[in-house]
Formats: C-alpha cells, structure tokens, sequence
C-alpha cells in the first residue's frame, strides 16, 4: 500500500501544450477553415473519413493529405471554431465533428443486433 502511494505520487503530470501553429499563409488558412466550416455546419455531425469525403469532393487546394486536415481540424478545436462529440453506440465510440451553436440530434452509427431469442411456446 504504501508503495503504492510512492509510486503515485511521483508521477509527473501532463505537460502544458502551447498553442499550435499553422504553417500555411493566412489567407490560406483562411480559406481551408471556412470550407471544413462550411462542409461540417451544412452536413452535420462528422467524422473525420466523412469530412475528408467532402473536402475531396470540393476539391480545396491548400489542403494536402487527410493529414493535414486532421492538423486543421485540431486546430479550429483550440480556437472554439468547432467541437468534437461522443456518440457512444453500446461499446463502441464514435467521434464527431459539429459546429458549437448546431443542436446534438446525431446520426446513430449502426447498433449491432443481436440473434433474435427463441420464443417459448405459450400455453393456451
């Protein structure tokens, strides 16, 4: 127990992360956030594969790989311009992606269904 104890309480804690730093110009960044924007306020909550889906579809030039993206996204987190949500579907989780004045309604990911259980026949 006491050992326990020592062990405990000689953990560091987490360090304090600094603020991250896009590298792309301003006004490219400008650009990448306001279409992810768009994209999430319009389709709702998100994953990051559907996200990535969309940003294909729209052809955005400064973003380079679903990488950078995640970046991106991470990013607009740090600055409140959007929020990640839980979606729990029994023990799976589901993350996603959604604007912070959209309402929670969230597409329900596929539950699995268990085997139907054998019906006992009823006495008439």
């Amino acid at each position: 127990m006491f050992a326990t104890a020592i062990r405990y309480m000689a953990k560091k804690g987490k360090p304090e992360m600094k603020p991250m730093e896009l590298k792309t110009p301003p006004e490219q960044t400008q650009t990448i956030t306001r279409v992810i924007f768009d994209i999430v306020k319009e389709h709702g909550p998100l994953t990051i594969a559907e996200t990535w889906d969309h940003v294909k579809e729209v052809g955005l030039r400064g973003l380079t790989s679903k990488r950078h993206m995640k970046i991106v996204l991470r990013w607009m987190r740090e600055r409140q311009k959007l929020r990640l949500i839980c979606n729990h579907v029994g023990p799976h989780k589901q993350f996603l992606y959604t604007t912070w004045f959209t309402k929670p309604n969230m597409k329900q990911a596929k539950p699995v269904k268990a085997p139907p259980r054998p019906q006992s026949p009823s006495n008439p």
